[in-house]
């Protein structure tokens, strides 16, 4: 089981800057997206701050974030690296069933992948996703997602319902 502490918070500011971007999008009636938490069993409580200080993750997460934009489901997990590619060991199979399965029903599953060394976000295609995997890459680079897929942002928000757009037009 993962520990809360070790590794649990990569990511948190990409996954802020989404939030912003999701309440953004429900004010304007366009989107309406939740994060969905990822349940953890507290082990040691600090007594005087009330705060958990070690945890585990209690079950396998599915994505960070599920909704619906103009009627259209989608769900999404967010990736973060400091290199030029996205290690696929990052992503995990039971990920991919649940996105596989999420499809099946008609929505639309994808990783929002943020470069952090280029400052650069990316729409990476569930699709795309599993023929690296199928063909045994071990990662994807920056170059190969193609700049079609570099989601528009503004440093506090960034624009990836654009992005389902072109994803539906190249299906």
């Amino acid at each position: 089981m993962g520990y809360w502490n070790s590794r649990g918070l990569r990511g948190s500011n990409l996954e802020e800057i989404i939030n912003l971007t999701n309440d953004k999008y429900r004010e304007k009636g366009i989107a309406l997206v939740q994060k969905i938490p990822t349940p953890i069993k507290p082990i040691e409580i600090d007594k005087a701050s009330r705060h958990i200080t070690l945890a585990y993750f209690e079950q396998k997460s599915t994505v960070d974030f599920i909704g619906v934009a103009q009627k259209i489901p989608l769900c999404f997990d967010a990736k973060e690296t400091v290199q030029d590619a996205i290690p696929l060991k990052n992503i995990h199979k039971h990920q991919i069933e649940f996105m596989e399965d999420f499809e099946k029903q008609g929505g639309i599953s994808f990783f929002i992948v943020y470069f952090t060394t280029y400052n650069e976000y990316y729409y990476l295609t569930l699709a795309t996703t599993k023929q690296y995997i199928d063909a045994g890459k071990t990662r994807i680079k920056r170059e190969d997602i193609g700049t079609k897929y570099k989601i528009n942002s503004n440093g506090l928000y960034i624009n990836y319902l654009d992005m389902i757009n072109v994803d539906l037009n190249d299906r």
